[in-house]
């Protein structure tokens, strides 16, 4: 069974079916996610040195940072599920 894959940029891809949120990071409550990912060592950066505009929550608990806006992902996202239903 193939995974589908969504694109979180930068060539840096992550299995649609393990991503349980994607989140815009100015508010505090995420700002802590991310410290505690980071103290937790279960924080993944894929955002190549540059500003963090989505954090990337998954099913593991790890902590993914992204510098493509959430809506781009999101979009991205459910692009991968409409192509599964089809298959």
């Amino acid at each position: 069974m193939p995974y589908k894959l969504v694109h979180i940029g930068f060539g840096n891809m992550l299995v649609a079916e393990r991503i349980v949120a994607i989140i815009h990071p100015s508010s505090a409550p995420i700002k802590r996610l991310k410290e505690e990912a980071k103290e937790g060592a279960r924080l993944i950066d894929a955002t190549q040195g540059r500003k963090t505009r989505a954090i990337i929550v998954t099913d593991s608990n790890h902590v993914v940072l992204s510098a493509i806006q959430p809506e781009t992902i999101v979009h991205r996202f459910e692009s991968e599920s409409e192509d599964a239903s089809q298959d």
